[in-house]
């Protein structure tokens, strides 16, 4: 290969190559990204990169797309094509001069081939050297294996005992092995694989199994229906395959089938159910006096009891539907449960559990009755277990059991929920020495122990000894579809499978699913190398929707995770051995994890990109020493010496998802009792939202046109190309991709490009319970080679309210490339959406300020901390991770109205509203402007290169284009006034967009969503460096989130509980929460009563927010 041909480098790659070579006429070649066989010959002159795409025709020859005039000529090989170009005037912007060398290759690791198949003794087979052997040969070395193959077998039966057999059995057998079987073989060898002969030896010994089976099957099936909730249609269409003379292997598995169906009906009817019976020991506080209560959930009929005594009569009971909300503490294990009564008033019982462990375990109790008795024909949340252990090339233990039920270190499930089974199971293993078939059949027989349940093998996937699986529950097989596989090999020169990974892909319903299981390079010294694996399996691995190309899968899915033995070690010198181990024992995990590799190279955006990680709180998974969990084995003896292998989270699980979707972590550690590899299984779960396919029940003829309207668009690209771009919009709400006119390039300084877009798009369906569950991705590309520069996602349910602007990270292959900021304005038809199984739990933020113990009023037994909706970090682009701001590449943000004046504020509100933000919202839905943590420092860490736009505010600090001190307006990367957004009109019309108004649409406000949380979580103590956006001289110490919320947000906007108001109480502006009372169910529900205006006092370094509560009945 030629030294200026760099193969599949990336274009940044390329670009930084030309860079470092500075002199004109440098150019080098590398592959396009957009053209399969296709090249692209990039040039630098005048310190800008100019790309030019040599395609082949027909024939095979190669041409270069110049300038307009230059004729076209072709070249059968590229060295001809690059010597002619050194000429000058061949229309390029200069000759080609200077060649750039292509880098050393980093040194590669030992290769540990897969264990060795024994040869395969077939007759006529392949000869050492790949060739067949000469006839003559071929044919006595066909007998001589026929007859050592007979020979083998009829030495077997021998001394088989046979003597239970039927005779005219053992008299079937043995003549089939002296005189059929190499007959059977014969064919084979000519391309038959039927064995026909076989086949009918097994019909022979199975002719009384198929009348029994044509007698017994019909009574199974009835049985089988007899114990459905409702009768399949299904049932009738099975039958008649079974009858129309399949094979007995056929009819026998179905057979198995029922019978296993029918095992599992039974046994969730009677002992599952009967175990969500156990009662719960909780203490409930009335009148400021604890007292104990028990609490029983009965799934199968849908309801709750408090009771007494754990052996008493029940003393109350509450049906499914009226158990309206769960509200939870944050910082104690205390959940209030909203009731509804028989008047249609709301009750509120507050009880307090021995641990957050048990209460999570309680809450998803309730969730799965909630779920098991919805009206709805789909469900709107599932739950996935994501699993990955390298198995140290060692056959698994007799039980793994642990490893699904979640038990072990970490972030377990408490015993009253590890019995209810997830939704969907993905298991990746590395180093697996098992064949596929025994691997999945240890799986399913290992959730059947645990669940009771034969799982659906949805997909497998496997490279040497790297293996996913997924398997379903056998109701989800119908709604899980374009189910696609494939495998990215890492090893020596990318050719080898000893590393690289496996994936699979598939959508449920409307929400498409991504996973990947790598084994990355293994060493402490390699990480360098662990990257480029990540980054070549990120470009390389074929999944999803191919209409989706530009897109890698980091963008290709609403929800990607990613698991496997990454191999990223803790960076410490080997003398720390001991010094770790200690650590490990004192449990001291967050020290150690600030020397995390992956956590280090992650932060500084060099490997997974906006992906997040549940807290680690398990011990490190490797190296331990087989056989047990009490000791790790540091030390390896080798020929050059002694090899440190020190303790490590080599094995890992993260996720990234879409903007504004529902995503928790329930769970994330390792197990203690599965030892017989040098590393532990580690185990995660996750309660995940997903869509169904819509259909709209309004009439398409009544329908007004939707609209997309993305407005004032500006990309700031990190490139010296020089080259205009387009963007190209993509969306399953769409009819086809979009592209966009060419953008206006604004100006060309140190390294980056400015463009302007804008766009309107139509979508399918104008329906908001359909278009605001959509996403937009978008990817900027180049007009002279079509290939990407970035590419970012846009949450349509973001301008749910009104105009929203937006501030995107653009990403290309794992890399930060750039930004995209601007406004989206969502036009749709009437209507709402429907309440999700995931709003049914809410979490409180525990008000330190408020009073406690005997302090409280007792008069007033419900005047509680207000309940603060926490929400996912997915929701609100902002989170806690390791005492940092998480940049999730994403937020959305309103900017405040221009002439307003003092006594406008925020969405119309007073002046303290404007600085405070909006506490008591007209309408709640999401809060777009709460984009930045309660520190002041940025949601979005973009670097030192790009920053955010100074059009997003954090309501909760005041105006960051207006504030003095440490405004965004003050920030040298600031963006001019030129590139300021104009708010629309509050509607626009197609297709031609109406005139601008200069003032803002009021600010969209929180939307009531659900989600978990735990105690809190520990803070890294290493500094993390972030651009702080701060504009204030105050600081506030902010309320850390629990492990289990992920990195929740919090939000100064506090929806309300439900509650009556008092008689004779008066009424100020009423809020407009959405949750149980918009519900069709309940459409007479009294609204709540607002609460009184919030005081702020601002001392020292807290910011105290106090407000009057309303006590209610």
């Amino acid at each position: 290969m030629c030294p200026w041909h760099h193969g599949n480098i990336t274009r940044s790659k390329a670009e930084d190559l030309l860079s470092k070579a500075a002199r004109d006429g440098s150019f080098l070649l590398r592959d396009s990204e957009s053209i399969q066989g296709a090249y692209a010959l990039c040039v630098l002159y005048q310190n800008c990169v100019y790309t030019y795409r040599i395609l082949p025709n027909e024939e095979r020859k190669l041409s270069v797309q110049a300038s307009e005039g230059v004729p076209i000529r072709f070249f059968s090989v590229l060295t001809d094509l690059v010597e002619t170009y050194y000429s000058p005037n061949m229309g390029l912007a200069t000759h080609l001069q200077f060649p750039v060398q292509k880098e050393e290759e980093p040194e590669e690791e030992p290769v540990k081939y897969p264990p060795q198949l024994p040869p395969r003794n077939f007759p006529g087979g392949m000869s050492a050297n790949g060739s067949k052997e000469a006839h003559g040969g071929e044919s006595q070395t066909s007998e001589l294996a026929c007859a050592s193959l007979r020979d083998t077998y009829l030495q077997r039966l021998q001394h088989l005992d046979m003597s239970n057999l039927p005779e005219e059995h053992q008299q079937s057998i043995q003549e089939y092995f002296h005189t059929s079987l190499c007959l059977d073989a014969e064919q084979a060898q000519n391309g038959n694989p039927n064995l026909p002969r076989l086949k009918k030896l097994t019909m022979e010994i199975c002719k009384h199994l198929n009348s029994e089976i044509s007698r017994t099957l019909p009574t199974l099936e009835a049985f089988q229906r007899l114990l459905d909730q409702q009768l399949s249609p299904g049932v009738g269409r099975m039958r008649s395959q079974v009858y129309s003379g399949q094979a007995v292997s056929f009819r026998l598995e179905q057979i198995t089938k029922l019978l296993y169906s029918i095992e599992d009906k039974v046994m969730f009817n009677t002992i599952l159910n009967l175990g969500s019976w156990s009662s719960l020991q909780v203490k409930s506080e009335l009148l400021g006096l604890t007292t104990k209560m028990f609490l029983k959930v009965d799934v199968e009929t849908g309801k709750i009891y408090f009771k007494k005594y754990k052996d008493g009569p029940e003393d109350k009971y509450f049906v499914h539907n009226k158990i309206l909300q769960l509200v939870k503490s944050q910082k104690v294990a205390k959940l209030v449960i909203v009731l509804e009564t028989e008047k249609e008033k709301t009750l509120r019982k507050e009880f307090v559990f021995d641990d957050t462990k048990k209460r999570e375990g309680f809450c998803q109790l309730l969730q799965q009755m909630k779920n098991k008795h919805s009206d709805k024909p789909e469900p709107d949340m599932i739950t996935v277990f994501v699993g990955t252990w390298n198995m140290g090339n060692a056959s698994p233990p007799h039980s793994i059991a642990s490893w699904f039920q979640c038990k072990g270190q970490g972030k377990t499930r408490d015993d009253t929920a590890d019995h209810i089974p997830h939704d969907i199971y993905v298991v990746g293993t590395q180093e697996d020495p098992l064949g596929e078939k025994e691997w999945i059949d240890t799986l399913k027989s290992a959730l059947r122990g645990t669940t009771d349940i034969s799982f659906k093998q949805i997909a497998v996937q496997t490279l040497w000894n790297i293996r996913i699986v997924v398997l379903a529950k056998p109701e989800h097989e119908n709604r899980i579809s374009h189910i696609f596989s494939d495998s990215v090999k890492t090893g020596i020169a990318n050719a080898l499978g000893n590393k690289g990974a496996v994936g699979v892909s598939f959508m449920f319903n409307g929400t498409s699913f991504g996973f990947v299981n790598s084994h990355l390079t293994s060493g402490s010294e390699k990480k360098i190398r662990r990257n480029q694996n990540y980054v070549s399996i990120l470009r390389f691995l074929n999944l999803g929707d191919k209409k989706l190309n530009p897109f890698d899968i980091t963008h290709r899915f609403t929800h990607l995770f990613w698991l496997g033995d990454l191999n990223y070690r803790i960076e410490l010198p080997s003398t720390e051995a001991e010094s770790i181990v200690t650590k490990i024992k004192q449990q001291q995990y967050q020290e150690l994890l600030c020397r995390d590799q992956l956590t280090i190279e992650k932060g500084e955006g060099k490997v997974f990109l906006h992906y997040d990680e549940e807290e680690i709180t398990f011990a490190p998974t490797y190296r331990f020493e087989r056989d047990t969990r009490e000791r790790y084995a540091y030390t390896k003896a080798k020929a050059t010496g002694t090899k440190y292998n020190l303790p490590s989270w080599c094995d890992r699980v993260l996720r990234k998802s879409y903007p504004l979707v529902h995503v928790f972590c329930q769970s994330y550690g390792c197990t203690n009792d599965i030892m017989t590899s040098d590393h532990s299984p580690v185990f995660s779960t996750f309660e995940v939202g997903v869509v169904s396919q819509f259909v709209s029940k309004q009439d398409p003829n009544s329908v007004s046109q939707g609209g997309i309207k993305f407005m004032n668009c500006i990309a700031t690209l990190m490139t010296k190309s020089k080259t205009k771009f387009f963007i190209e919009y993509h969306s399953s709400c769409l009819e086809k991709f979009v592209k966009s006119s060419e953008g206006e390039n604004q100006d060309h300084s140190d390294g980056n490009i400015k463009v302007r877009f804008g766009n309107q798009l139509v979508p399918i369906i104008s329906d908001p319970e359909y278009l605001l569950d959509q996403h937009i991705l978008l990817c900027v590309k180049s007009t002279d080679c079509d290939e990407s520069y970035g590419e970012g996602c846009v949450a349509l349910r973001a301008a749910e309210s009104s105009y929203t602007e937006f501030h995107v990270t653009l990403t290309h292959h794992g890399e930060r490339t750039g930004t995209l900021t601007g406004g989206v304005q969502l036009r749709t038809s009437g209507g709402k959406q429907t309440e999700k199984l995931y709003d049914f739990i809410k979490v409180e933020r525990d008000d330190s300020g408020a009073p406690k113990g005997k302090g409280l009023d007792h008069n007033n037994k419900f005047a509680l901390p207000h309940p603060s909706d926490i929400t996912n970090p997915n929701y609100m682009g902002v989170g806690y991770k390791s005492g940092g701001v998480t940049d999730r590449g994403w937020s959305y943000s309103m900017s405040p109205r221009s002439g307003s004046g003092g006594g406008g504020g925020v969405g119309g509100h007073g002046g303290k509203d404007q600085t405070h933000g909006n506490i008591f919202p007209k309408k709640t839905v999401y809060d777009h402007s709460a984009v930045r943590s309660p520190t002041g420092k940025a949601a979005n860490n973009v670097g030192e290169d790009v920053k955010p736009a100074d059009m997003f505010d954090n309501p909760l600090y005041g105006s960051m284009g207006k504030s003095g001190g440490g405004g965004a307006k003050d920030s040298p990367d600031c963006q001019s006034s030129k590139d300021h957004l104009t708010a629309p009109d509050p509607y626009f019309s197609f297709p031609k967009p109406s005139d601008q108004d200069s003032d803002r649409p009021p600010v969209p406000t929180p939307r009531n969503r659900s989600y978990t949380c735990s105690e809190t979580k520990p803070q890294c103590p290493a500094p993390t460096s972030f651009a702080s956006l701060h504009p204030l001289s105050y600081t506030k110490n902010p309320v850390k989130p629990s492990r289990s919320e992920g990195g929740m947000v919090l939000t100064a906007n506090k929806p309300p509980l439900p509650m009556k108001s008092r008689p004779g109480q008066a009424d100020a502006t009423s809020t407009k929460p959405r949750d149980y009372r918009d519900s069709s169910e309940l459409p007479s529900k009294l609204r709540p009563p607002s609460r009184q205006p919030a005081s702020v006092d601002i001392s020292g370094n807290q910011l105290l927010l106090t407000y009057q509560a309303t006590s209610f009945c």
